[in-house]
């Protein structure tokens, strides 16, 4: 019995030029790099450049992911762009993002997930793909969280980088095997009454600003290793493997410490874990595509390797993706 799958032909990602290192911060705050990597992992992170927005940086993202699926963006009939750092309150950035790459056809539209957000979107499109509604999407994560960053407070704004992380998905049918190519499993979950832990302090209903990050540090630590490894064991479970069985194990690049601890728990061994958040530090719902960029680039990620997404973020919203390359 065929399946449709959800098959993944190109991914692309884009960092600003601006490079903001551990020793930059540290010459403005009460901070030093030897307590941000012994806490976090992060050494650098990449910031936005005046007048460059988030549909810019998704824009070079999704361009960088058609190229290397070796199609055109007039293929593109879905775009799902996942962010909470949306250039407008609207419309939303998905069709600024359509517009920018020339495309007049088909739909577009935002997912908020936080951290979580490009594996909601991937889900989401997905979805939409297996169903028939679509042909070939692009799903992106992209941030400029540089902007609702408090520059005065250490414990935040030492986490997080802006950048942008695309893949193109085809509907493809398969022989509906576990050893197809594609998006094998998808899961989600949320929990609203963590919103206190980690959220943003503002917003056009409330107070009509933008406002700031903030976080309580120790309590998502606590809550976060619990909730990835629930949903990845979902996961595992609902794809007929153990963690034995996967290739790569891409997650949500928000803390060194958070990604270790998780990769133990789920007996994952070290030498198939891609950690990136040494250099770009957390950029939210783009850290996994550019994770995921990253490992494909240097050869790491290959056709027909499995490979388990996870990510966590506010709300507290968190979920996980098996699919093989």
């Amino acid at each position: 019995m065929t399946a449709i799958r959800s098959v993944v032909l190109g991914c692309g990602s884009y960092l600003p030029q601006q490079v903001l290192t551990n020793a930059d911060l540290a010459a403005r705050i009460d901070t030093s790099d030897e307590w941000i990597v012994q806490r976090t992992g992060i050494r650098e992170r990449h910031i936005a450049a005046p007048g460059e927005f988030t549909s810019h940086l998704a824009i070079n993202a999704a361009k960088a992911a058609l190229a290397d699926a070796g199609v055109e963006a007039q293929s593109i009939d879905l775009i799902v762009l996942a962010t909470s750092t949306p250039d407008n309150t609207f419309p939303a950035t998905a069709v600024a993002v359509q517009h920018g790459l020339g495309i007049h056809h088909g739909a577009a539209f935002d997912l908020q997930a936080v951290c979580s957000g490009f594996i909601f979107a991937l889900a989401t499109a997905d979805n939409f793909l297996r169903s028939g509604a679509f042909k070939r999407a692009l799903v992106i994560g992209a941030e400029t969280f540089s902007r609702i960053l408090d520059w005065s407070d250490r414990g935040t704004c030492v986490l997080f980088g802006d950048g942008a992380g695309a893949i193109v998905l085809e509907a493809q049918e398969q022989p509906g095997l576990s050893s197809d190519r594609g998006v094998l499993t998808t899961h989600l979950r949320s929990d609203g009454s963590h919103k206190t832990k980690l959220f943003v302090d503002g917003g056009p209903s409330t107070t009509q600003t933008v406002g700031h990050l903030r976080m309580e540090g120790r309590e998502v630590f606590k809550h976060a290793v619990g909730m990835i490894t629930d949903v990845v064991e979902d996961a595992l479970a609902r794809g007929g493997i153990t963690a034995r069985d996967l290739d790569w194990f891409v997650p949500h690049q928000a803390n060194k410490r958070i990604i270790d601890a998780s990769a133990r728990k789920l007996g994952i061994p070290e030498e198939k874990v891609v950690v990136t958040v040494h250099l770009h530090g957390n950029t939210s719902a783009a850290s996994v595509p550019l994770a995921l960029g990253a490992a494909v680039a240097d050869g790491r990620i290959r056709q027909g390797d499995l490979v388990l997404l996870e990510a966590m973020g506010g709300g507290f919203t968190w979920g996980a993706v098996l699919l093989r390359w």
